[in-house]
């Protein structure tokens, strides 16, 4: 079932996650939706405050490589970056929650995290390029953190009346989408 994605200016998306544990209710199926809705929206990351649960668990699937090989898909749930190393890169991310806006953003290439994968089992892994990027991207959404956070202060400033229109849901994507502060017209 693909999920209504909570726009930008939601309180949601500034909490910090709580842990959950193996008896969180349907939570096969709501692993399921995240990734439908993700898909649909043509995501390759998809966090659950984005779909409006203060909890840590987020997703991530980059798809097939240039070459046709399966990409990087794994479920994250109570993350935690251990390490982040390498020397800071630029990279032009979005994110589902702030459609049609794109910001360089710098991170470091390398990480180390540790997680529960689906079935609770714990990993602790070294992951580095495009995948750790999206990693760092979704973990910030579990920690309360958009990607805008990341801009400059003027970068911002330019941004705001993008980013409330957002918030309003003057904006149209071809998902279906949450708005904080949309009014109630009768």
């Amino acid at each position: 079932m693909k999920l209504p994605i909570v726009a930008y200016g939601d309180p949601v998306l500034k909490k910090i996650g709580t842990d959950i544990d193996k008896d969180y209710p349907e939570l096969k199926e709501l692993i399921a939706n995240m990734f439908d809705t993700m898909y649909y929206a043509s995501g390759v990351g998809l966090a659950a405050p984005q779909i409006g649960l203060p909890i840590r668990l987020f997703i991530v699937d980059t798809g097939e490589d240039e070459d046709g090989n399966p990409g990087y898909k794994k479920v994250f749930i109570n993350a935690q970056i251990l390490e982040e190393t390498g020397e800071p890169w630029n990279f032009n991310e979005g994110c589902l929650s702030i459609p049609d806006i794109r910001e360089n953003i710098l991170r470091k290439p390398n990480i180390k995290i540790k997680y529960l994968d689906e079935n609770f089992v714990e990993h602790t892994e070294d992951v580095d390029g495009m995948p750790a990027r999206v990693i760092q991207h979704e973990y910030d959404h579990i920690e309360g953190k958009l990607f805008t956070d990341k801009v400059s202060i003027l970068r911002k400033t330019m941004l705001k009346s993008k980013l409330d229109a957002i918030s309003k849901g003057n904006i149209n994507t071809d998902y279906k989408m949450r708005f904080p502060n949309k009014s109630k017209k009768r």
